[in-house]
């Protein structure tokens, strides 16, 4: 179901390589999905073809592709774990924010798709969160975004809707965190934030010893209900 592509960057940088998931029959809309900081790993892709079997073409891109392309890790692995917060420290957020304005642009240019949506993990969580502030999205889900706190004074721009998952034992988004995304965002008309009562950061892993299987279930069904009312 899916194949490795890449699509154009912006500014003429070259090619981001990414996964895309097609599906079978007729397509709904389009979902970017955002890795967290272990690549386009299994994890991801099967993310992508869950999404493809509602009727959706998922693009997962490579967001280390400047520095560290087709990398793929196992955050259950201490060494992979160490490796991939080498390459968050790498990362620049806004020239992610520009691959995912030249991944809109790629789906876009599919005959029949009038929406995109975003659902990013992690780093892929604050990513949807800067995309909601600064692209045209028509909607995102961030799953245990990192850093938000930090970036509330972009709220004002987020225009389209956004929904957030927020598992309140997560050990690197703290209390005090949550509480400046609770205060600056619950007041947002375009916000959407769930708790998930004692769950950790990575409840919602495809696979690995992180996943909460229930908390999972629950924010996926909360994420498919939210893309079928903004993206159809």
């Amino acid at each position: 179901m899916g194949e490795k592509i890449t699509f154009t960057a912006l500014d003429g940088e070259g090619d981001i390589p990414g996964y895309l998931a097609t599906p079978d029959g007729p397509i709904r809309a389009a979902i970017i999905v955002i890795p967290e900081i272990f690549g386009v790993n299994p994890g991801i892709r099967h993310k992508c073809e869950a999404w493809a079997d509602q009727g959706y073409m998922a693009l997962a891109p490579d967001i280390f592709w400047r520095f560290a392309p087709g990398v793929e890790l196992d955050p259950d692995v201490p060494e992979q774990l160490q490796e991939a917060f080498g390459y968050f420290g790498q990362y620049d957020a806004d020239k992610g924010v520009k691959d995912i304005e030249a991944a809109i642009r790629f789906l876009r240019g599919y005959e029949g798709i009038d929406k995109v949506g975003l659902v990013g993990f992690c780093l892929g969580g604050r990513m949807a969160y800067m995309a909601a502030a600064r692209t045209d999205i028509d909607a995102s889900v961030g799953y245990y975004g990192v850093m938000i706190d930090q970036m509330l004074n972009e709220s004002h721009a987020i225009a389209n809707p956004l929904m957030l998952h927020i598992p309140t034992a997560d050990h690197f988004v703290g209390p005090e965190a949550q509480k400046a995304i609770h205060d600056g965002l619950d007041p947002h008309p375009k916000v959407t934030l769930y708790d998930y009562e004692g769950l950790d950061h990575g409840f919602a892993a495809e696979m690995g010893d992180r996943r909460n299987e229930e908390g999972a279930q629950l924010a996926d069904r909360r994420t498919r209900d939210f893309f079928a009312q903004h993206l159809g």
